[in-house]
């Protein structure tokens, strides 16, 4: 499949929320990285979207909505603008998420993917006058990150101990 073919694969999975098809489409030792997240292996990384999905489909899928565009790859690298459209938190506030994705492949797969964009807009949406306040600082991204780190470890553990048995 051409890595083109590959990220219409994996934001059409994405769009309907369809984690394991998007798992599917990374390297067995795939890396990602984003504000939040350091991650590496297809475990780690479908895990995320995994809890990323269960959380949007527990929040109604009706306020999902995903845009994707300037969605580009060449033999080794590629690159895609999306826009999430969600709910997040027990307040279920609105937030529009705005990414910049960068790729590189291998053997027809994701190798690496690196998101950027910017926390203190997201945390400003998301957590509301703790994200206006504190959004910029450092001590707000690394709780972010801290909390959203341990959340990932305490699902792979279980999962873990569920194939274990």
């Amino acid at each position: 499949m051409s890595p083109q073919t590959l990220l219409k694969r994996f934001y059409a999975a994405f769009a309907t929320l369809d984690a394991h098809a998007m798992q599917g489409c990374y390297a067995p030792d795939a890396r990602f990285q984003d504000p939040v997240f350091t991650l590496e292996g297809r475990e780690q990384i479908g895990t995320m979207w995994l809890m990323l999905c269960e959380t949007i489909r527990n929040r109604g899928q009706a306020v999902w909505r995903l845009e994707t565009r300037d969605v580009e790859a060449s033999e080794d690298r590629g690159s895609a603008h999306w826009e999430a459209r969600y709910r997040f938190g027990n307040a279920g506030r609105k937030v529009h998420h705005v990414v910049e994705s960068l790729f590189t492949f291998e053997d027809g797969l994701i190798a690496s993917q690196q998101d950027s964009f910017d926390f203190w807009r997201w945390s400003r949406q998301a957590l509301g006058p703790t994200g206006v306040a504190l959004g910029w600082t450092g001590f707000l991204h690394d709780k972010v990150r801290r909390e959203s780190t341990a959340k990932l470890v305490r699902r792979l553990q279980r999962q873990a101990a569920a194939q274990a048995r």
